[in-house]
């Protein structure tokens, strides 16, 4: 059975956010050292946002300790309201968060839609999980059912994913930092502070209210003004259409060439039962990072595929398509006028131009009604749910899924 050091790794990280982070645990140190870890250093937190807002390259790493901060802080406040949650728990709770991120790849919205097709990041973090745990012998289990919720205290399960989760009070906070967005600025501090526990369930005393509706506003600004600003939007899809054709040429016994655990990705297709079943699939997901994407990109640009080279050159140079955003969706007549009037110039087939242009759509709703609520409790011990509790926040508003649609082509 693997023991632990029998001397307190206690160790002291300087985060450019929420100041000094202690990690007071051995097996999270341990965990934190470990490579499926530390491959998140190599990993931007917002992909090719960076294109817009150029201090936006802080990585999952410093997202994750940022987390993993503030589960320690809300466990410390429910402690001091005499709530008990015992060290085991609290150590659980925290590897729990520590590990939420594992299965992003690099760029990984563009990853999930292109190389790995039939499993998200969630499947691939409790394939990881799974994989650590046997390497701990054990000793993460109760961290991996406070991650699904299977757990008698559901309030830990909400600290890592609900709609007011350490999760999200850290990447608003953070993002707008190194983006320099300051609408997204929270009080998550304020915010941890008023968290309180009735019927096992997180609540919001009634004087964090405002609070909450400031979290609220920030995360939907936040969403329309950086993580779905039409720039990286535009940056991401053409990422989504290059490595789309890198795998088309690939999967045709074409010659692309790419570092050896992305080609493992190009050459194949893959799905869940595969991950499962084959070990070396998910040892090779977990050496895969920005680094191996950008790299690709530069053996691209001067491939005899001219989608693969133009695409390529142009994300690298920041050449980008034009987006136009509407409310409602484009016409057809449209979207094959602008292929016609563009593939004489560009020497493209038609079926080769839909990689140039296209039409999409993005949603984002602010908050989700009929879930997992934020509820807020009064001082009678009466709760109301957020949108009904706030005389600011318009319920139906607030809950509505805002859509847009989205035609890039080139300039």
């Amino acid at each position: 059975m693997k023991t632990t050091p029998h001397y307190n790794q206690r160790k002291i990280v300087n985060d450019p956010v929420h100041g000094f982070i202690s990690i007071p645990d051995n097996i999270l140190f341990e965990l934190i050292e470990h490579p499926y870890f530390q491959r998140l250093r190599r990993i931007k937190q917002l992909g090719l946002t960076s294109l817009v807002y150029p201090g936006a390259v802080h990585t999952r790493f410093q997202h994750t300790l940022g987390a993993f901060f503030l589960m320690g802080t809300a466990i410390n406040v429910l402690r001091d309201k005499g709530h008990e949650i015992s060290d085991s728990e609290s150590t659980a709770a925290h590897a729990a968060i520590l590990m939420h991120d594992l299965g992003h790849g690099p760029f990984s919205h563009a990853l999930e839609q292109t190389l790995i097709e039939s499993l998200n990041h969630e499947d691939i973090s409790l394939l990881l999980m799974e994989r650590l745990n046997h390497h701990f012998d054990g000793q993460l289990s109760a961290a991996i059912d406070i991650f699904n919720g299977n757990t008698d205290k559901l309030f830990l399960h909400q600290l890592v994913s609900s709609q007011l989760d350490v999760d999200r009070l850290d990447y608003l906070k953070r993002d707008s930092f190194f983006s320099g967005v300051s609408e997204g600025v929270i009080g998550s501090d304020r915010i941890i502070k008023m968290l309180e526990i009735k019927d096992n369930e997180l609540v919001v005393e009634g004087k964090g209210i405002y609070s909450i509706e400031k979290f609220l506003v920030a995360r939907r600004l936040m969403y329309w003004q950086v993580y779905l600003h039409k720039t990286a939007l535009v940056a991401e899809k053409m990422l989504i259409n290059v490595l789309k054709r890198a795998k088309e040429l690939a999967l045709q016994g074409n010659d692309v060439p790419a570092p050896p655990f992305l080609e493992t990705f190009l050459k194949n297709r893959f799905c869940k039962g595969d991950f499962q079943n084959n070990p070396q699939i998910l040892n090779d997901f977990t050496m895969l990072d920005d680094n191996d994407i950008m790299s690709a990109l530069k053996l691209w640009q001067n491939n005899n595929d001219k989608v693969l080279a133009i695409l390529s050159s142009c994300i690298l140079d920041r050449k980008l398509l034009r987006i136009e955003v509407s409310d409602t969706p484009f016409s057809q007549e449209i979207i094959d006028t602008l292929k016609e009037k563009q593939k004489d110039s560009l020497k493209l087939s038609t079926e080769e131009m839909d990689y140039f242009v296209f039409t999409d759509h993005v949603s984002n709703s602010t908050y989700k009604t009929g879930g997992e609520n934020i509820n807020i409790i009064y001082k009678d011990g009466t709760t109301k749910d957020i949108s009904l509790a706030s005389d600011m926040l318009d319920h139906t508003a607030l809950s509505k899924p805002v859509s847009k649609y989205i035609l890039c082509y080139p300039k």
